[in-house]
């Protein structure tokens, strides 16, 4: 019996390691790019090195992976296929501020947006705790001592905007795309450009670190958390030079509740911000770009569109 238990173990162990692996490598034909030249600003105390994991639960029938511990936040460059339209778009995945969902809403995301002739840009944000997450000891909501996450948004902002004549990109048609904690650190690095929020490093924090657009994809941390009023964070500071942006959320979010977004939106509406926003009864929380029987699924038919309306591109739907 005891032999036998001991190949269990060693199965169940065996298991274990496969399901997880070390520092995150992009797909083949894609390279990571550091995106600090020296020492990393605000940086954490490294207690764990980075690792992969692939989550438990299925999304589109399908499972994906989560990054954890990134200390050495990184940018990978996803080239246009076919015309290029000269629109760029940083996507910043979700996962609370704990993980990165790296494929769901990262590597599938930049993919599609480079068959549409987009250059897209997957930014690996520093996490954990690198913006307003929930701790479980206190069973709260928290700060960040320093905006780690919001700091990695701006300097690659700053970053594309700087090689937009080598990586053939319009500098005025740079956008970002986040989900769910990612969908508020697009809301964040919308509202928060006029200065960074950390020492200029070198030429590209010269440039400017405000997006031309943003699309926020059902997103958390909006809601004022310390009064039971129905406001938004007063950390996210709309003004009417907020970019126009985009907006959607499923009415039966369990993680995000649709205030998150609603708030922002009538936010977005008395600035004076071009603001288009798609709400639908079902949906759930965290489908990425795959499709399920939900119609929510099909919003990036309704991206496509709304960046030609802007005028970003002259892409159709399809």
């Amino acid at each position: 019996m005891k032999p036998m238990m001991l190949a269990i173990c060693m199965m169940c162990a065996l298991g274990a390691l496969q399901s997880r692996a070390a520092v995150w490598q992009p797909p083949p034909g894609h390279r990571q790019i550091t995106i600090w030249p020296g020492a990393v600003p605000d940086a954490a105390p490294i207690t764990k090195p980075e690792f992969v994991e692939q989550a438990e639960n299925l999304v589109g029938g399908k499972p994906w992976l989560d990054v954890q511990e990134v200390a050495e936040p990184t940018m990978t460059l996803y080239s246009p296929q076919g015309t290029n339209t000269g629109a760029a778009v940083i996507v910043f995945p979700g996962g609370g501020y704990k993980i990165l969902a790296i494929d769901l809403e990262g590597t599938e995301v930049c993919e599609w947006l480079a068959s549409r002739g987009i250059t897209a840009v997957l930014l690996k944000y520093r996490v954990p705790d690198s913006g307003p997450h929930w701790d479980q000891d206190c069973q709260c909501h928290r700060d960040p001592k320093a905006p780690m996450a919001l700091e990695d948004a701006q300097r690659t902002v700053g970053l594309v905007r700087a090689h937009a004549v080598e990586w053939r990109v319009n500098p005025h048609k740079i956008g970002v795309l986040g989900f769910s904690a990612g969908g508020h650190l697009v809301a964040d690095v919308s509202t928060h450009w006029s200065r960074r929020a950390y020492q200029v490093v070198d030429a590209a924090d010269t440039q400017s670190c405000r997006p031309d657009f943003a699309v926020t994809l059902y997103p958390g941390h909006m809601l004022e958390k310390t009064t039971r009023e129905f406001e938004l964070n007063p950390t996210i500071p709309v003004t009417s030079d907020t970019p126009p942006t985009f907006l959607l959320q499923a009415v039966d979010d369990p993680v995000d509740p649709v205030e998150n977004s609603l708030v922002y939106y009538l936010a977005l509406k008395k600035a004076g911000v071009s603001v288009e926003y798609h709400l639908y009864a079902r949906g759930g929380h965290a489908f990425g770009l795959r499709r399920t029987t939900s119609a929510i699924t099909r919003w990036p038919e309704l991206v496509e569109t709304w960046l030609g309306t802007i005028g970003v591109t002259s892409v159709k739907a399809r």
